[in-house]
Formats: structure tokens, C-alpha cells, sequence
């Protein structure tokens, strides 16, 4: 059974989410406030976070809101930082869900949301999380992909990425020289951002940052201007 963290300030939305996610299946384990929720989430190891992107200061010393959690989800050491993430948010503002996405959350839903969509996307994050049905082991220039092992080396050098992050390189790097939309790409995901395909940019931006020696200059990951992005055939 897979673990959920679902972290909210607000009681009646922990009620609403457990209540879904029981239904579904899934154990469910809450937090009020940000520094109860690294605690649970070091100390049970859920195999997802459910997290409020606007959370309130805490009971203790440290003042920490959604972004500060999710950052330091992804800095947790070992495989504890590839966790996946679906943020919650109120903020109708595009820049605050591009800003959780950069800091590596995998989704995102919008209050008020539908708890069946809830369900949906954390079914579709966790698929990404867990084994791929073939295995199959990818090489494109210094890059390997090993979708049996969830594994993604360069220079032979193993590199940590979310479950977003390794879906995008396995597309992009199983098909060099393809260009892929945006919206084909977010439907490798099997997501829907009601339009926001330009989401997948902070999602490259942070796959760059893990495997390009320069990601201001990106070498492996080229961008198709008015199309989309490409791995580089030319390797």
C-alpha cells in the first residue's frame, strides 16, 4: 500500500483529501504546518507529498511555507529526494505554479479542485515512480537511460531526477533528432494543465540543470524555438 503525506494548514482539506485517497487505497499521513511535515516525512518515508504551496508558519522557531518544504524534500539525502510532489494552491497567479514546478514539484492542482482529479494525478505521478513494464536501457551520446532500474548516468555518472524528470529524458533521448511539442510532452506526463503547456520549461530547466555541464548553454537538450525541444542527434 502507498504511502501519501498530505500536508494543509487547513483541517476540512486533510479531511476531504484523506477521505479520497482512503477510498483509493492509498495510507494516508498528515501535517498541519511545514516543520511537522519535513518530521513525517523523514521519519515515514511516503512515497508521495500532497503539499500546500501557501502553508503558515509553524508552532516551532522555523517559519516554513510550501517552496521552503519542497526545497528541502529535494535536498534530503539518498533517494528520499526524488520523491514525487503534487502541489495544492489557491494562487491564481501562472508565476507562483511555474516557481513550485522549478523547485521540483511533479504537478500541480488548484483549489478548489476535484478529489477525483486528486486521485488521478497521484495515480499518474506514482506510475512514473515505479518500474517501468519493459525495460529497456537508452544510450544517446554520453547519456544512458536504464527504465528497468529508474537510472539516468552521464559520463557514466549516476544522476538523481524526479519521476518527471526521468519520463522527459527517456522520451527525448529515445528519439534524438525528434522535436517534441510541449503538449506532447506533457502527455508523456499523462497530465493535464488546463493549457499551461509551458509548464514543461521549468521541468526542462531542471532536467538541464542535472545533466548539462552548462545548463545556460545546454548541449544535450536543445530548444526547438516555436516548437518545443529535441535531444541532440549530433552527439
Amino acid at each position: 500500500m502507498k504511502t501519501i503525506l498530505v500536508v494543509d494548514d487547513e483541517p476540512e482539506i486533510i479531511r476531504v483529501v484523506r477521505g479520497y485517497m482512503e477510498q483509493a487505497g492509498f495510507r494516508v499521513i498528515s501535517a498541519g504546518d511545514g516543520a511537522a511535515a519535513l518530521a513525517r516525512f523523514h521519519s515515514e518515508r511516503p512515497d508521495l507529498v500532497i503539499l500546500d504551496l501557501n502553508l503558515p508558519a509553524g508552532t516551532s522557531n522555523e517559519t516554513l511555507d510550501g517552496l521552503d518544504v519542497a526545497r528541502a524534500i529535494r535536498r534530503s539525502p539518498g533517494g528520499a529526494a526524488d520523491t514525487p510532489i503534487i502541489m495544492l494552491t489557491a494562487r491564481v497567479e501562472e508565476m507562483d505554479r511555474i516557481l513550485g514546478l522549478e523547485l521540483g514539484a511533479d504537478d500541480y492542482v488548484t483549489k478548489p479542485f476535484s478529489g477525483r482529479e486528486l486521485v488521478a494525478r497521484t495515480r499518474a505521478v506514482l506510475r512514473r515512480s515505479t518500474a517501468a513494464p519493459t525495460a529497456e536501457i537508452i544510450h544517446a551520446g554520453p547519456i544512458t537511460v536504464d527504465t528497468g532500474r529508474f537510472e539516468v548516468y552521464v559520463d557514466e555518472q549516476q544522476v538523481d531526477l524526479t519521476p518527471t524528470e526521468f519520463t522527459l529524458i527517456g522520451k527525448l533521448a529515445g528519439e534524438p533528432g525528434r522535436v517534441f511539442t510541449r503538449e506532447q510532452l506533457l502527455d508523456a506526463l499523462g497530465q493535464e494543465y488546463a493549457g499551461l503547456e509551458r509548464t514543461i520549461d521549468s521541468h526542462i530547466k531542471n532536467l538541464r540543470g542535472k545533466i548539462e555541464p552548462d545548463s545556460s548553454q545546454p548541449t544535450f537538450i536543445l530548444t526547438v524555438y516555436g516548437l518545443g525541444y529535441k535531444f541532440n542527434d549530433q552527439l
